[in-house]
């Protein structure tokens, strides 16, 4: 089945997958840092003081992510969606009325768990769980929705802040949220008591059948598998580099010389190889699987960070953003199938959930990290350096043995 036969035959579910991450946006660090330097100026925070606020919130949401996300395998879809959009709407009317750094961190928090946390990992699990053999493209589809966000929502966000001020903004994306979301993603899963069903025959029959090549990994067996720590890292780096350099967008257009419209003109850029590389990866994984597509992930990301720490003209922006889109499309798509492929569905919200969880928290500190370094007068070149060879490490893991071997056999 080729692409567009997929789609149109998926229409509705894949759908619900694309609207989740879209709402999802307004979480994330790319969408965040537009509010930096209003929300710096209103609260009285340096680069640092901004940035560790974020990271302790998002840190914090880890365990929240460990506990919730795994209730996913329990929980109807619908229910788990309804609860999570809820819980996104909350946050954003929060962020909008915070009148102090405390009830700022709060409202980040909630806004973290809430949007990249929760409406991501529902999206990718019924994806990755309800799709098998097309799991590559259902998975590349869903996290469109986000990609079209980033292409959309900065250029967005900065003509509303300018109009309606940076809580005013806030105050009409929760209207949005609200009149919108929980409605269509309801619309959107009719007739997903069926689908379900079926998918609890399969997983039974997969486990009592002796002779079948899956084996459902439990979370206790994963977090002894070898090859889980070898594969975090590359789990864990594309958005460590990019959150880190993009939460300081400001200060990055700042020391480049560039303006800040021209900079959220070239996240269209991002988006566009964003959206390429997801679709393509889902292809290649459902031909070759996540884990043999996986190594090539960080290579765009790489370039990108050597043209950015060797020049400050204008196209740079461009090119170090069309370069991280690339690199962070394919990781969404292969991370988001990888953990089906290698440990199985049966418990795959609980193992999502420590995986994400580890990741977002690593990722959460380079703002923090980085934030520090502008603060001590390190340059945007060198934490580009910097992230270079932490790229190259990361990659370098995913050729140890143990990673390339075959997966063991299923349990007797």
């Amino acid at each position: 089945m080729n692409y567009w036969e997929f789609v149109a035959t998926n229409r509705r579910f894949l759908a619900f997958g694309f609207l989740l991450t879209w709402f999802a946006s307004f979480g994330h660090t790319f969408f965040i840092s537009l509010f930096g330097a209003d929300i710096r100026d209103a609260f009285g925070l340096t680069h640092g003081g901004f940035g560790t606020i974020y990271t302790v919130a998002t840190v914090a949401g880890g365990p929240v992510l460990v506990w919730l996300g795994r209730k996913i395998d329990y929980v109807d879809l619908r229910s788990y969606a309804v609860l999570v959009s809820v819980s996104l709407i909350g946050a954003c009317f929060f962020l909008a009325a915070a009148p102090t750094v405390l009830l700022l961190g709060l409202a980040i928090f909630t806004l973290r768990v809430a949007a990249p946390i929760l409406l991501v990992h529902t999206a990718t699990i019924a994806m990755a769980r309800y799709f098998n053999e097309q799991r590559g493209k259902a998975v590349g589809f869903a996290h469109l929705g986000q990609s079209v966000g980033e292409a959309v929502l900065p250029v967005t966000a900065v003509a509303l802040i300018a109009t309606l001020g940076w809580r005013g903004t806030w105050v009409a994306i929760a209207g949005v949220s609200a009149l919108f979301l929980i409605p269509a993603a309801l619309w959107l899963l009719k007739g997903h008591g069926e689908r379900h069903r079926r998918l609890l025959e399969q997983v039974a029959v997969e486990t009592a059948d002796v002779r079948s090549p899956v084996r459902h990994w439990s979370p206790a067996e994963v977090v002894r598998d070898a090859r889980f720590y070898l594969m975090m890292p590359a789990v864990m780096m594309p958005y460590f580099i990019y959150s880190g350099l993009i939460f300081h967008q400001v200060h990055l257009a700042d020391s480049k010389g560039w303006s800040l419209a021209w900079l959220a003109t070239c996240f269209i850029g991002f988006a566009v190889t964003k959206v390429a590389a997801g679709l393509l990866s889902g292809l290649l994984i459902d031909r070759f699987g996540a884990l043999r597509v996986m190594p090539y992930c960080m290579l765009p990301l790489g370039l990108g960070l050597l043209a950015l720490a060797g020049s400050n003209h204008p196209a740079v922006a461009l090119a170090f953003l069309a370069a991280a889109g690339l690199s962070i499309g394919a990781r969404v798509t292969v991370v988001g199938a990888l953990w089906a492929e290698v440990y199985g569905v049966a418990h795959l919200g609980a193992i999502r959930s420590v995986t994400t969880a580890v990741s977002f928290t690593t990722s959460a500190f380079s703002p923090m990290i980085f934030g520090w370094m502008l603060d001590l007068g390190v340059s945007m070149e060198s934490i580009a350096v910097m992230c270079l060879a932490l790229a190259a490490l990361a990659t370098a893991l995913l050729a140890l043995p143990p990673v390339r071997a075959s997966p063991p056999a299923a349990k007797p």
